[in-house]
C-alpha cells in the first residue's frame, strides 16, 4: 500500500541519492499534446536541495520537451525506483522550473553538483523541482537490476563542443528551442553562464 510524505525526510533522501536512474514526466495543457517520458542518468546530477526541493541538471541531447512544458505550466513527476534491496517505488509530484544559465540563481544551484564538470556535457539548465505530493508505492513488479557504471558517451560526445558549436548544434535540431508541440524550449543561443 502506498503511503504520502509531507516531506523528503533522511530515510527518502537516501533512497533518492542511492538510485543510479530517474524519471521524468511532463506534459503540455493541450489535450492533444504529447506527454514526455525521460530516464535521467549520471552520477552526481541531481541532488536534494531540502525537504520538498529537488534538483538535477538538463544536460544536452535530441529534445528539450521536459523543459518546453515546464515553461508552459511548471507540472512534473519524478520517479525512482528501486532496483536493488526492498521493492520501492517513489514519485513526486510537483512544480518544476528550469533555470537557464544566465540565471542569477545559476551558479549557487551549480554549486550542489561538485562531482559534475559543466562543459562536459552541455548543460542547458537546472531544473527545480518544488514538491507538492510525495508518495510511495510497492514496486513488487520492479525486477532486480545491477548497477555497472555511467556511460561515458554523453561526456565524450560533449565534452568537445563549446557553447558557440553547442548552439549550432541545438540550431540544427527540431526540437531543441521549439517542442514537438510548438512551444518554447531552450532559448538559442545558449546564454552564457551567469557570474
Amino acid at each position: 500500500m502506498g503511503k504520502s510524505y509531507d516531506r523528503i525526510d533522511d530515510r527518502l533522501r537516501a533512497f533518492i541519492e542511492a538510485q543510479p536512474v530517474f524519471f521524468t514526466a511532463t506534459a503540455p495543457l493541450a489535450a492533444d499534446g504529447t506527454v514526455n517520458l525521460s530516464p535521467k542518468g549520471l552520477k552526481g546530477s541531481l541532488a536534494v536541495l531540502d525537504d520538498r526541493t529537488v534538483a538535477y541538471l538538463d544536460f544536452a541531447g535530441s529534445n528539450a520537451e521536459t523543459v518546453a512544458h515546464l515553461r508552459e505550466n511548471g507540472r512534473i513527476t519524478l520517479m525512482w525506483c528501486a532496483w536493488q534491496g526492498p521493492p520501492t517505488v517513489l514519485r513526486v509530484h510537483g512544480t518544476g522550473e528550469a533555470v537557464f544559465r544566465d540565471d542569477p540563481r545559476f551558479p549557487e544551484l551549480f554549486a550542489h553538483f561538485p562531482d559534475i564538470e559543466s562543459g562536459n556535457h552541455g548543460l542547458r539548465a537546472i531544473v527545480v523541482v518544488t514538491a507538492r505530493l510525495i508518495r510511495d508505492a510497492c514496486g513488487f513488479a520492479v525486477p532486480y537490476m545491477e548497477y555497472d557504471s555511467d556511460r561515458e558517451l554523453h561526456a565524450k560526445r560533449f565534452a568537445r563542443e563549446d557553447d558557440e558549436s553547442l548552439s549550432a548544434y541545438f540550431a540544427k535540431k527540431d526540437h531543441i528551442a521549439t517542442s514537438i508541440d510548438g512551444l518554447p524550449g531552450v532559448p538559442l543561443p545558449l546564454p552564457p553562464v551567469a557570474p
